[in-house]
């Protein structure tokens, strides 16, 4: 079930949903984001996404771990919510989840009917894309919302004349 967008309603704005991680290429997609978001006078939210599988261990050991990733998480958060608003001057919702795969991603743009593009940063490595962009052809990644894949490779100047 998709539901339905709110964000050209009245009282809505247009929210773009960027997924954070330590990736190198995953600056160029928030500050796509947060560009967009500026000058479309739209909001930004930042998603990190914590994977469960890291804490299968005893319980004061998982609970350890868990603390730590989400520490790790925060600070990440921190400096990507500072490029969006010393860059583009906007205060971006922060948001942190555990989970696997795409689901936290299906999850939150579910929860938030305001979230009309959901913008991924895509590795320059020989590699591939990353899984995340690469699990977007599939069937089971398939988004209720546009989505815009940011190229390692720009410049903030690229970013600036395309945002």
């Amino acid at each position: 079930m998709v539901t339905r967008r709110l964000s050209g309603e009245a009282g809505h704005r247009r929210k773009f949903l960027a997924v954070v991680d330590e990736t190198p290429e995953c600056e160029r997609a928030v500050f796509y984001a947060a560009r967009r978001a500026a000058n479309t006078h739209g909001g930004l939210i930042l998603l990190f996404v914590i994977a469960p599988g890291d804490f299968q261990h005893w319980l004061g050991v998982e609970q350890v771990m868990r603390e730590e990733a989400m520490e790790r998480a925060e600070q990440v958060m921190s400096k990507f919510a500072t490029l969006a608003r010393e860059q583009c001057g906007i205060e971006p919702e922060t948001v942190i989840r555990e989970g696997v795969g795409v689901e936290p991603i299906h999850e939150l743009i579910e929860e938030d009917q305001d979230i009309a593009i959901l913008v991924l940063a895509a590795s320059a490595a020989k590699e591939g894309p990353g899984p995340l962009v690469s699990s977007i052809a599939g069937r089971d990644a398939a988004f209720p919302i546009p989505v815009t894949v940011v190229p390692a490779n720009l410049t903030d100047e690229d970013i600036e004349s395309l945002s």
